[in-house]
């Protein structure tokens, strides 16, 4: 069956003109002129026999074509950049460069990686502190962990590896007659997760009155300010281990799923490059290791 396969050159184009669903912008990235990337792409539509942009207003709207094929040609140049980069440097020279929230990098990653270097010998990590959305491109990140409270894009191969679970921390000298009373104490808040409490609230059935509360920019600086007393944290279970075994903080409510999960996300499918599948398993079995070893305490 014949076909007559369209200039790569103009595929490239369009992948970089839907990335920024603007011409002017892939002129940029690509540094040639908009009329250069205009012309490429429409001598790709009269290639293909389809509208791939709806031009109005001076500005470029993909149409339903058009963001299928952008779908195709995404993973297609990201298939092609592995690729190279394998003849480049072989796999096993190669390092695996992690993107995680920074809490959860400093407080659960970072002292397992000895873990994962003795599991899988032959792939190296270099971990990127960073949450929410990530351009795998601009980044040249290979792999994301993070908890789904924002949307990641549909050419993004996501796979979940631990669901969320919270409760309630702070220091053993809170407790009074055996109980913690939260509305008599102060709720520290985090910028980042200003629906922690609520959430808490709604999966744990405990209803919460009106304490007084205090906000942190950061996870971190929450569960510092809990481990010196100021108040009542909300925390990931992934995140407090050391601190629920040596007893500096306490749960006294238990851990309850508050409806997020962890997911590692990648630009390839895991099964394309061995060390994306390893990194993946070990993490799974490991946030694992840590909800069994909590709930024995």
């Amino acid at each position: 069956m014949n076909f007559h396969m369209p200039s790569l050159n103009a595929i490239r184009v369009f992948e970089v003109a839907a990335r920024h669903v603007s011409f002017v912008r892939a002129a940029e990235e690509l540094h040639v002129t908009h009329g250069a990337v205009s012309r490429q792409i429409m001598q790709l539509e009269e290639a293909l026999g389809v509208a791939l942009f709806e031009r109005r207003n001076r500005a470029v709207f993909l149409t339903r074509e058009g963001a299928a094929f952008k779908l195709t040609c995404s993973e297609v140049m990201q298939q092609l950049a592995l690729g190279i980069r394998q003849i480049r440097r072989p796999d096993y020279q190669q390092a695996l460069v992690v993107s995680c929230e920074p809490t959860l990098a400093m407080r659960w990653l970072i002292p397992r990686i000895n873990s994962f270097k003795s599991c899988c010998p032959g792939i190296d990590l270099h971990l990127f502190a960073a949450g929410g959305a990530i351009d795998f491109q601009s980044s040249h990140v290979d792999l994301a962990l993070r908890r789904n409270d924002f949307k990641w894009g549909l050419d993004c191969h996501a796979e979940p590896v631990a669901r969320e679970l919270v409760a309630p921390v702070c220091v053993p000298a809170l407790l009074k007659a055996g109980n913690l009373h939260l509305d008599q104490q102060s709720l520290l808040q985090t910028a980042s997760r200003p629906d922690a409490w609520r959430r808490w609230e709604a999966a744990s059935g405990t209803p919460l009155l009106s304490p007084s509360s205090t906000q942190y920019e950061h996870f971190y600086l929450t569960l510092q300010a809990a481990s010196a007393g100021l108040g009542v944290a909300m925390a990931s279970i992934y995140m407090v281990e050391e601190e629920l075994k040596n007893r500096r903080l306490i749960a006294p409510f238990g851990f309850v799923e508050d409806g997020s999960e962890y997911y590692l996300l990648s630009p390839l499918p895991f099964a394309a490059d061995h060390r994306r599948q390893a990194f993946l398993d070990w993490l799974r079995d490991e946030l694992k290791t840590t909800r069994l070893n909590i709930a024995a305490l």
